[in-house]
């Protein structure tokens, strides 16, 4: 009997010491927050190991989320070899113009109007006209052209990637084709002056801020706001899109 309390209390002493052991630093002095783990880092924290900023590493570069495509994607960028695509990289098909026409009119449509002639219903309250759809220029541009000016933005209408999908952009830019093919060409933009001068007062984009006027941007032919990429003169509401 005494012989089984004694073992119980041996088992019991040692786990106590085993315990408190656990929180001494590595000369065993005890300090209950350390228990040997001063090498540790918490995620995001400034490294101690050089050439290093932060405990967390970098992705590898190129790398790609599951299910996400790559920048260089041409469904993404609407370029090869940065070049516009002259062709949807998204198969065209019926249900997709279909869609483009119900975007269309929904978010670009108020401004645009809905035959491309640039004579939307905010136009018609005094926002600056954007171009028509029908003029040569706009008619020549490949496709690319359109899905990168709602991507990016330019003159008074900001991007609306955040707004519209790569999906529905596809769809829209589409939709646009089959307006540009149910109108003649007509003069090109009468109102280019409504457009340089809205550019030159810069643009107050909602979700980017203020954008002015950057002479050295001549990505398109002409100078374009700093946060721009496409040529575009028009502007739209919050849920509209830019062609």
């Amino acid at each position: 009997m005494g012989s089984s309390w004694q073992k119980q209390l041996g088992a019991i002493s040692a786990l106590v010491c085993a315990a408190m052991t656990a929180g001494c630093t590595r000369d065993y002095k005890f300090q209950a927050v350390s228990m040997w783990n001063e090498s540790r880092l918490k995620p995001m924290e400034a490294s101690t190991i050089g050439g290093r900023l932060s405990s967390a590493r970098a992705p590898v570069i190129g790398t790609v989320a599951r299910g996400q495509r790559s920048g260089h994607d041409s469904v993404l960028s609407a370029r090869i070899e940065g070049k516009l695509v002259k062709e949807s990289p998204v198969p065209v098909t019926a249900a997709l113009l279909e869609r483009g026409q119900e975007r269309y009119n929904l978010g670009c449509a108020p401004c645009h109007g809905r035959l491309g002639n640039g004579a939307g219903m905010i136009v018609k309250r005094g926002f600056p006209h954007p171009p028509d759809y029908a003029i040569k220029r706009l008619r020549e541009a490949p496709v690319g052209h359109f899905f990168d000016v709602m991507s990016n933005g330019y003159g008074v209408m900001y991007s609306q990637a955040e707004r519209i999908s790569v999906q529905d952009r596809w769809a829209i830019a589409s939709y646009i084709r089959v307006l540009q093919k149910t109108r003649p060409e007509v003069p090109d933009n009468v109102w280019e002056f409504e457009l340089i001068r809205a550019r030159e007062r810069g643009i107050l984009d909602p979700v980017r801020g203020l954008r002015t006027p950057d002479p050295s941007d001549t990505s398109h032919g002409a100078a374009a706001p700093s946060a721009g990429a496409a040529e575009h003169g028009g502007a739209a509401p919050s849920g509209g899109a830019a062609h």
